[in-house]
């Protein structure tokens, strides 16, 4: 009965071996995604950019849909599913019911498996901007994979880290201007009296000894550097701000004010207190928007 309802003009329509769609139309991507998951099985992950877009960043959708399975999974890829067998399978990231790879690790698979040189930089920029994930995991990603092949995406993670420090702390200099705080210095690492790196900070006051850090938006890129707890211990103050909120912030009075007054509240504290003993190192010259 399967067969003859799925054959040329028939009610239904066969997506895949074993997968049947109730329904002669043309699937949605959200069907083809259910379709591959449902081939591959429980343990398969959805990457590439269908993950990405899952997360909300828009780039076109391939023609085939990239899974990862385990590495002693047999499968063959059929129709629109591409299959990679790997040894690192990531942890999902359930979304609508569907598992998807983390940012760091969709981002990276893209640029690794595309010629085409704006793809490759869309697909790592764009999750930055998102603030969905950092250029620490990135490149912690592509650390971890296969090296053939990655000349042209370390490049451009390089590119990137730049660009994007840049962009993110302009945002963060324009919102300053409407602050009652002297200008900060960016781009700080903060070191004990031994000279010991104890955490970094995105804006910094030296004469008070307050930073700022600007969080990624998942726990995936949370790198040491960026950490506050040693700052914290040292008595350093740190005011935290997800940077998606800093590139919101412009666009967003509410949000603007709230991030303002928790650093106007941060820098009077600082200033009742005993300057912390800590010490800045490759101070950056102030930032004018």
């Amino acid at each position: 009965m399967i067969t003859r309802r799925c054959r040329a003009g028939g009610p239904w329509r066969r997506l895949l071996p074993g997968v049947v769609m109730l329904a002669n139309s043309e699937p949605t991507r959200k069907q083809l995604l259910r379709a591959a998951i449902t081939y591959a099985g429980p343990r398969a992950v959805i990457t590439g950019v269908d993950a990405l877009n899952a997360y909300g960043v828009q780039l076109p959708a391939p023609h085939t849909v990239r899974l990862l399975v385990p590495v002693e999974q047999r499968l063959a890829p059929k129709e629109f599913v591409t299959v990679e067998r790997t040894t690192r399978m990531p942890k999902p990231i359930m979304r609508d019911g569907l598992p998807f790879a983390p940012p760091s690790r969709a981002a990276v698979d893209v640029a690794r498996g595309t010629s085409n040189i704006a793809l490759l930089r869309s697909a790592l920029a764009l999750p930055v901007m998102h603030g969905l994930c950092d250029h620490d995991s990135l490149q912690r990603e592509l650390e971890a994979g296969n090296q053939r092949g990655t000349a042209a995406v370390r490049l451009a993670l390089r590119q990137l880290d730049v660009t994007a420090t840049s962009a993110l702390h302009s945002n963060a200099a324009a919102l300053l201007q409407h602050a009652p705080l002297p200008p900060p210095q960016w781009n700080v690492t903060i070191q004990d009296c031994r000279r010991r790196p104890l955490g970094y900070a995105d804006a910094w006051w030296d004469e008070i000894g307050l930073a700022w850090q600007f969080e990624p938006a998942v726990p995936e890129s949370a790198t040491p550097a960026h950490g506050h707890l040693a700052l914290t211990a040292a008595k350093v103050i740190v005011v935290r701000t997800p940077a998606a909120d800093v590139r919101a912030a412009l666009d967003d009075f509410s949000l603007r004010d709230m991030i303002v007054r928790e650093l106007a509240a941060a820098f009077a504290e600082a200033g009742t207190r005993e300057r912390p003993r800590v010490e800045a190192r490759c101070l950056s010259v102030p930032y004018t928007a």
